[in-house]
């Protein structure tokens, strides 16, 4: 999915189209058996201006976590063509869906040549929702992603949304659920799915104690006067992200190093083909 053209006229038809979610393409290109049954589906949500290191951090922490539950893993990458924050800048969403095929095609070579985390199916796709309870409700209505139950008959997956420390902090951010703000549309999404978070220390959202005493304040109910429950915690894992030592990635750096041409520190930030496209197509070059 690397036709800019294609791309543009699958997400003008979206648009037009009454469908709030879509699948516009499923990597590996041949199904693995039983694909459409995941005992679990993960979903990374994010802007992906561009994919990162950060985001297969993210995704492969998860698929290995997940190595105890038989089957293959199963993997959402998905867009929203409009963002509650964020105006479709400096890169396009035809490219960035691009840059996001990419991604996924390096992200099961790779698990598959490690070994650690075979039978991985990632499919990319967008949505018109912006908010997180939204999303989590188009994905369960759209019909693709289901389970069988002993009985044999089918029912929606379990959702496993993989979210940085900084959005679940705006997950639970009032502001975001008018006309009353209140936390109580989060209610049908912690009853049904699950959130992973990685912990996001050493800038604005401060360090591991302090991210700690934010779950442990949702814990003690501490938000129930925003309509949060105290038992949503035991819906949120909380993970490790970035060792010390390793590399500190973030979208704005990539395009900082796009910017000054700098493909040694760009490779470090984003997988190869990704930076080869980066470079290729001389995006974030004018700034962003």
């Amino acid at each position: 999915m690397r036709d800019l053209r294609a791309i543009q006229r699958s997400l003008q038809a979206f648009a037009s189209s009454p469908q709030s979610i879509e699948i516009l393409c499923t990597l590996p290109h041949a199904p693995l058996k039983h694909s459409s049954s995941p005992k679990t589906l993960y979903v990374l949500d994010s802007s992906f201006n561009p994919p990162t290191r950060a985001h297969l951090r993210i995704c492969t922490s998860a698929l290995l976590h997940d190595r105890s539950i038989a089957g293959p893993g199963r993997l959402l990458l998905l867009l929203a063509t409009q963002n509650a924050d964020k105006a479709p800048k400096p890169a396009a969403f035809e490219q960035r869906l691009a840059m996001m095929s990419i991604f996924a095609e390096e992200m099961v070579k790779g698990t598959a040549v490690d070994g650690r985390c075979e039978d991985v199916v990632v499919d990319i796709g967008v949505t018109k929702k912006a908010r997180f309870v939204d999303k989590a409700r188009v994905i369960e209505e759209c019909g693709d992603y289901y389970s069988i139950d002993a009985e044999g008959g089918e029912k929606p997956v379990e959702q496993v949304h993989l979210t940085g420390f900084d959005t679940l902090v705006r997950l639970l951010d009032i502001k975001y659920y008018p006309p009353n703000h209140t936390l109580e549309p989060l209610e049908g999404l912690f009853e049904k799915h699950r959130v992973r978070v990685t912990r996001r220390t050493g800038d604005t959202w401060g360090g591991t104690e302090e991210q700690e005493e934010y779950m442990t304040k949702l814990q003690r109910g501490e938000m129930e006067d925003r309509g949060g429950k105290a038992g949503w915690a035991e819906r949120i894992e909380l993970v490790e992200g970035r060792k010390e030592g390793e590399e500190i990635v973030s979208s704005t750096k990539v395009r900082e190093a796009s910017k000054m041409r700098d493909e040694v520190a760009l490779m470090k930030l984003v997988t190869e083909g990704v930076g080869r496209w980066i470079l290729d197509e001389k995006l974030y070059v004018d700034g962003g």
